[in-house]
């Protein structure tokens, strides 16, 4: 045994001081030590390497691959040579760590600037792209670093300012400080990027992607180091001009200045021979013309010009470029470039394209105003993407389309266009990424190639059942079939696509249970089944522990959740969406509150119990229109990302938590309508509130209105109706200068509405009900004055149809309930245009002021119910676009305007219950209206009452013709025609409202017009 022992000690000994050339020193204890204590700073977190998931685009036809993500310190042990560590290099003949490459290792925390890092003084290599660094700062301390070659830091979460040591690191040849989002991007001063480009001299790649560059003078690219091969200032808020110079540096290959809006410059025109292979311009304001130098740049291989300010022709000498492969041009303005496409005078160029450019692999022709298919794309045979996406293109697609590139063409992209017909895909054999969205096409689906993994159909008009061939493509990783008319069930075969990730057949006509075949599916991680007709309980069995999208609104999903079994198939689950279904049950106060749920919305179905807390990362959370009951718990408040809270049309009880007013600076919109919530309303709004939204309406709240909701600067709807509140007109609020909406109706509001003269106030309100209150005095004709946001429009910039807001994968539609032809309706929708004014059922006295013909943009006004006098002032007659309009329940006197028949858009007039005289006016469309809207005038004759005015034979019975204008004179509004497909009657929606809602609001624009050119065209008549 002591010989075996000697023997053992002898070869230890060879193998560690032994001058042969395999015999490497072992790493020194106080690097490896170093590794160790900078290993133990970090947890590992898989989603610390997000962008390690997918790969950034080095060049636009391939992509760098950084290898797997896995957390490479695993394999860092004390008693293993550090040299033989995951990530680790050391120098040969000393055993320095001289290379240290821990790219998208899962490491998550702060590098502080004494980290035992930067006892590594020999590195030469230093790559930690793809971890999440979580907003350190980059440290002052890579100056220890002397002899580095290659820093890469890039996507790794670092914030703040890029250190002017970075400078002094005068041996590099790569930097890489790209893509770092923590909160900001890290940003670059001119003075620290004057020194990195005369001190580093032998920098051949910089890569500054997304660094804040908004300081920089575009003057220090001249500069440059001549070594430098590749050069990307993508995303840099880059500002002036960039100078041509750059474009001749001797060795310079790629040049990305991608995303920059407000960089601009020319192309050289002349002395531009530079080895450039890639040019990437797309999004800046480069313009002027492409000059004919541009043939000489013989290895240009990637030619990007998207979305530029370029002019002019593209010139001829572009046909020299035999090395591209890639070229976008498209969204410039190109005085040639659609002839050049489509002109028949170039067969020529037809003929000759594909020995122009033999290489040629991409095409984009995106927003080229293309008519039809180019014709020349007959001759490409190397394509691998095509993509004529936006224009017009219009018709069925020829024959010839479908031969071309059969071989090689990998992405397909025909949509936003206006082709119709059907679609043949097969002879694509390598086809795997096609986009049809938004045409015309119906028929049945196509029958798709083997290798397609991306197919989005969406928006067109296919109809049929769902092939069941498409389950042969094992390939599919999304498949979007959203916004056509498919029927029937789903096929049963859906299981054998185990590799789908998305699946969106939202807003079709499908119906029955879901294939159970699903459970297959195992990768799934989105999944929309909305507005369809789906007959099915909650599919907790597809067990996809991937999934973080769930949308199945509206449909006919039914009975309980299995809510054990829902936790445990769904732990990734961040996005659950189950509204206007026919769910029943109650959910666990503290289901949600371990999940990463960001939105929850199980409104409009019937659950009942207390309320399920929202998960702290919820920002978007609507449990409205349940059963829901109990006290709103304080506790609702720990979720401080809310920035929806929709608690509406409830059983709610109790007071309204403190909290809840001022718990978070997020919170957006907080709707407790139709509950029975007590007490006083919270006095505690605070000034960092960004609080849009506030409907506490249909409770019972009590006390005075608080007046620090005048902090609460950003609020554009308050709706505080049919409470107990005692107070008078808060005229403070209109100092808030987005408030648009403005309801109080049903309170306890009682005295004057006295606004101060020259008072600047409610600069853009559209909508103003304070009915059913007790206000008394004159009309208030100051505050009338100051609704400039109903005079003309004025001060109005909102260019969308409806008040609604989009949050991340969300939307909130505001909605109100206003008096509308008599009737109450509630606007589930408000149109962003929509301007009234209610104050009726108060005691207000005097005159009907005649400012009030100064609000051109008024579509309803109700002061009926007071005890109102005078006559009727003509000014209301320059209301043209007034569609209702309500005096009725009065004392007012005198005749009616003839003004008043001048209004086309008039489809509702009262003037019931007054003390008016004379005659109606005959010749417009006043007398079209019915007999009740003025009856209670003893004083008042003519059609359509029954009393004949003196010296008049009795009226005859209204012609078919004029049945023809009273329907008019009721369908010419607009606003009625559109808000009438959203309303809900407190007696029910009656189906053919129900019927026609997707009509009314998709031709909305069109109805405008239209019914304002008809109402004058009878008038006229």
């Amino acid at each position: 045994m002591g010989w075996h022992h000697t023997l053992r000690l002898l070869c230890v000994h060879f193998f560690l001081h032994s001058s042969l050339p395999f015999a490497l020193p072992l790493c020194h204890l106080y690097q490896r030590d170093a590794l160790l204590h900078f290993k133990n700073s970090f947890v590992l977190d898989s989603k610390a390497s997000n962008p390690c998931h997918w790969h950034p685009i080095d060049s636009y036809y391939q992509m760098i691959n950084h290898g797997e993500s896995y957390p490479k310190t695993n394999s860092w042990y004390k008693d293993m040579d550090c040299c033989s560590w995951d990530g680790v290099a050391c120098d040969g003949a000393t055993g320095n760590v001289i290379g240290l490459d821990l790219t998208c290792s899962w490491l998550h925390g702060t590098l502080h600037s004494n980290s035992s890092l930067f006892l590594l003084r020999h590195l030469r290599n230093l790559n930690l792209f793809g971890n999440n660094f979580i907003g350190s700062h980059i440290s002052s301390n890579l100056s220890a670093f002397a002899t580095l070659t290659h820093l890469n830091l890039s996507s790794s979460s670092f914030s703040g300012s890029i250190p002017s040591e970075i400078s002094h690191l005068s041996k590099l040849v790569s930097l890489d400080l790209s893509r770092n989002y923590f909160s900001n991007q890290i940003s670059l001063e001119n003075s620290i990027f004057t020194m990195i480009v005369q001190n580093l001299t032998t920098l051949r790649k910089l890569v500054l992607d997304v660094v804040n560059m908004s300081m920089i003078s575009p003057k220090s690219f001249a500069n440059l180091s001549s070594s430098l091969t590749y050069l990307s200032v993508g995303s840099c808020s880059i500002v002036g001009i960039f100078p041509d110079a750059v474009f001749r540096l001797p060795s310079l290959t790629s040049l990305y200045t991608y995303e920059n809006d407000n960089f601009s410059g020319i192309l050289p025109k002349s002395n531009w021979t530079s080895p450039l292979e890639t040019l990437s311009l797309w999004k800046t304001s480069f313009s002027g013309e492409i000059p004919d130098s541009i043939g000489n740049m013989k290895n240009l291989a990637v030619l990007d010009l998207e979305n530029c300010k370029f002019t002019g022709h593209i010139p001829s000498s572009m046909w020299n470029l035999n090395q591209l492969q890639v070229l976008w041009i498209d969204r410039n303005s190109f005085s040639g470039v659609v002839e050049l496409y489509v002109s028949q005078e170039l067969n020529l160029i037809y003929d000759t394209l594909e020995y122009t450019f033999p290489k040629l692999e991409v095409l984009q022709l995106i927003s080229c105003n293309l008519t039809k298919f180019p014709h020349f794309l007959n001759s490409l045979k190397r394509l691998t993407q095509l993509d004529l996406s936006s224009n017009r293109i219009s018709g069925e697609i020829p024959m010839w389309f479908w031969g071309i590139s059969r071989d090689t063409l990998e992405t397909l992209d025909l949509s936003n266009n206006l082709l119709e017909g059907g679609i043949q895909l097969l002879h694509w054999k390598k086809l795997s990424s096609i986009y049809l969205t938004n045409n015309s096409f119906h028929g049945p689906l196509p029958i798709l190639p083997p290798s397609t993994y991306s197919f989005d159909a969406s928006n067109n008009g296919f109809t049929g059942e769902i092939p069941s061939l498409i389950c042969q493509v094992s390939s599919l990783l999304y498949l979007e079939l959203s916004n056509n008319n498919f029927s029937r069930n789903m096929p049963l075969c859906f299981g054998n696509l185990t590799n789908l990730q998305s699946l969106n057949l939202s807003n079709n006509k499908l119906q029955g249970p879901l294939p159970h075949s699903l459970v297959k599916c195992g990768n799934l991680s989105t999944l929309d089944l909305s507005h369809n007709e789906f007959n099915d309980v909650f599919p907790h069995w597809l067990e996809a522990r991937q999934l973080y999208y769930v949308n199945l609104r509206s449909n006919k999903f039914y009975g309980r959740i299995n809510l054990t079994v829902f936790g445990l198939s769904f732990p990734a689950l961040e996005v659950l969406i189950i509204s206007n279904n026919n769910f029943i049950g109650w959910w666990p106060t503290q289901l949600f509150s371990n999940t990463s749920l960001g939105i929850i919305d199980l409104s409009n179905n019937k659950f009942g119990g207390p309320i399920p807390l929202p998960s702290p990362a919820t920002y978007y959370y609507s449990i409205a229109s349940n059963n829901i009951t109990g006290k709103i718990p304080s506790l609702i408040c720990n979720a401080t990302q809310l920035m929806i809270i929709d608690l509406s049309n409830n059983s709610l009880t109790g007071n309204l938590p403190r909290c809840l007013t001022n718990f978070s600076t997020n919170l957006s919109f907080l709707n407790l309508r139709m509950n029975h919530l007590e007490g006083k309303i919270p006095h505690f709004f605070s000034s960092r509130s960004g609080l849009m939204t506030l409907d506490l309406s249909r409770n019972q709240f009590e006390g005075t209105l608080p007046q620090s909701l005048v902090k609460c600067r950003y609020l554009e709807v308050l709706d505080l109706s049919h409470n107990q509140i005692e107070d008078t007109f808060p005229r403070w609020l209109g100092t808030l200068p987005n408030l648009k909406v403005l309801v109080l109706k049903s309170n306890n509001l009682k005295d004057l509405l006295d606004i101060p003269w020259g008072a600047h106030l409610f600069p853009k309100l559209h909508i103003l009900d304070l009915s059913n209150n007790n206000f008394s005095g004159h009309l208030p004709v100051n505050l009338i004055m100051n609704l400039k946001g109903m005079m003309n429009g004025e001060n109005v910039q909102d260019t969308s149809l409806y008040m609604t807001r989009s949050f991340g994968l969300g939307t909130y539609e505001n909605s109100v309930a206003v008096m509308m032809k008599g009737l109450e309706v509630e606007l589930v929708r408000i149109l962003s245009f929509l301007t009234i004014i209610d104050l009726s059922c108060n005691s207000f006295q005097g005159n009907v002021p005649e400012v009030i013909g100064h609000l051109h943009s008024l579509v309803g006004l109700n002061l009926s119910h007071n005890h109102l006098t005078g006559s009727i002032p003509p000014t209301l007659g320059n209301l043209t676009n007034l569609e209702w309009l309500d005096l009725s329940s009065n004392k007012l006197s005198w005749a009616i305007p003839r003004k008043l028949g001048d209004l086309a858009s008039l489809g509702y007039l009262n003037l019931s219950k007054n003390q008016l005289t004379g005659r109606i006016p005959q010749d417009k469309q006043l007398s079209t209206f019915s007999r009740d809207f003025f009856g209670g005038n003893p004083g008042l004759c003519g059609t359509p009452l029954p009393k004949a005015c003196p010296g008049n034979a009795q009226p005859l019975s209204p012609s078919w013709f004029n049945q023809k204008i009273v329907w008019m004179g009721y369908a010419s509004g607009i606003v009625i025609g559109i808000s009438i497909a959203y309303i809900a009657f407190e007696m029910g929606r009656p189906k053919w409202l129900m019927q026609g809602m997707r009509m009314l609001e998709s031709r909305a624009t069109e109805w405008m017009e239209k019914s304002k050119r008809k109402a004058i065209k009878f008038h006229g008549q």
